[in-house]
C-alpha cells in the first residue's frame, strides 16, 4: 500500500510540474508574441530617425538642417570653415535601420583625418517608406548641394544599402545629365536586392553577419513591390553603367554582397567603363566601419579609403 501511495504521489507531482511548465511556456510565448507585435508596429508605424551620437569626447561639430521635413546632419571638425572635401554620405542598414554608434565614430575619424565635411541625410526608412520616398528626398538634396560646392572636391559615398543607394543616385543624375561628383566611393555596397547571384550561397558559408533570406525581405520592403526589385533605383546593378565614372568599391571576400561587386565590374567593362575595386581577403561586411575583421586588414582598408578621399 505504501509503495502504491508513493507512486500515486509521484504521478501527481509530475502532472503538477507539467502544468507549471506548460504555463511558463504559454507565458513565454505570449511575451514573444507581444514583442513581435511591438516590433512590427515600431517598423511600420513609427517614423524612425537616425540621431547623432553626442558625447563630450566626440571630436566633431554637428549642424542639423531640415530638408523636405527630414533632418540632414552636417558634420565637420570643430572650428572648421574651409574643408578640403565635401562628402554626401548615405548610411547602410538594409534600408530599415538607423545609424548605429559605430557610424558616428567612423564619421568622426573621417572628418578629422581627411579635412572633410560630411553631409548625412536622415533618409526615410522601410517598411513605412520605400525607394520612391527616399529619392524624393535625395535627388533634390543632391541638386542643392552641387549648387554650393566645388564639384572637384565633392564626393558621393555610401556603405551597404547606402552604397547601393549612392550608385543608384549617380545613375539617376547621369540619366538627367546633372553634374556628377568627382568620385563615388562605395563600401560593401548592396547592388542587387534580388540576391540572385549563384555565387552568394557559397560566400554565405563564410559570412557570419548577413543572411541572404533576411536581406531579400528587407529589399522587397524597400522596393514597395516585388516587381520593383530590379528597378535601378533599388538594385543599381540593373542601371545604365555606360556613363558612370570614378567609382571605387571597397569589398571583403567574406561578404555575401561581394559576388555582385564582381558582376557589376564585368557589366561595366562590357560598356567600356572601369570600376576600381579594392578587395580584402577574409574581410566581412562593412568591416572598415564595424571593425569586425582582422585588425591589419581593417587598418589597411581604412588607410586606402583615406587616400581615395584626399587624392
Amino acid at each position: 500500500m505504501k509503495l502504491s501511495k508513493k507512486k500515486e504521489d509521484n504521478s501527481q507531482e509530475k502532472v503538477k510540474n507539467n502544468r507549471i511548465i506548460k504555463t511558463i511556456f504559454k507565458i513565454i510565448m505570449l511575451i514573444i508574441f507581444a514583442l513581435i507585435v511591438i516590433g512590427i508596429y515600431y517598423l511600420i508605424i513609427m517614423d524612425r530617425t537616425s540621431k547623432p551620437l553626442i558625447k563630450e569626447d566626440m571630436n566633431y561639430q554637428i549642424k542639423i538642417e531640415e530638408f523636405n521635413n527630414r533632418n540632414v546632419y552636417v558634420v565637420s571638425q570643430k572650428g572648421e570653415e574651409n574643408p578640403s572635401k565635401v562628402i554626401l554620405y548615405l548610411h547602410g542598414g538594409a534600408y530599415i535601420e538607423e545609424m548605429s554608434p559605430e557610424y558616428w565614430y567612423f564619421v568622426e575619424k573621417i572628418v578629422n583625418e581627411t579635412d572633410s565635411i560630411i553631409i548625412i541625410p536622415d533618409y526615410p526608412l522601410a517598411p513605412k517608406y520605400n525607394y520612391e520616398d527616399v529619392f524624393n528626398m535625395l535627388e533634390p538634396l543632391y541638386n542643392e548641394i552641387i549648387k554650393k560646392v566645388d564639384l572637384n572636391n565633392f564626393i558621393l559615398m555610401g556603405d551597404s544599402a547606402g552604397g547601393g543607394m549612392a550608385l543608384s543616385l549617380l545613375e539617376k543624375v547621369n540619366e538627367q545629365n546633372i553634374d556628377t561628383p568627382s568620385e563615388t566611393i562605395l563600401i560593401s555596397p548592396w547592388l542587387d536586392v534580388s540576391m540572385e547571384n549563384d555565387k552568394i550561397d557559397e560566400v554565405q558559408k563564410k559570412d557570419t553577419m548577413l543572411n541572404k533570406e533576411v536581406l531579400k525581405l528587407a529589399g522587397i520592403a524597400y522596393a514597395k513591390d516585388i516587381n520593383d526589385i530590379k528597378s535601378y533605383l533599388v538594385s543599381p546593378i540593373y542601371g545604365d553603367l555606360s556613363k558612370i565614372k570614378n567609382v571605387t568599391i571597397f569589398t571583403g571576400t567574406n561578404d555575401i554582397l561581394n559576388p555582385d561587386v564582381h558582376l557589376l565590374t564585368e557589366k561595366a567593362q562590357e560598356k567600356g567603363i572601369i570600376v576600381k575595386v579594392n578587395e580584402y581577403q577574409d574581410a566581412k561586411h562593412i568591416w572598415i566601419i564595424m571593425n569586425n575583421s582582422d585588425t591589419t586588414i581593417t587598418n589597411k582598408a581604412y588607410e586606402d579609403l583615406k587616400i581615395e578621399i584626399t587624392q
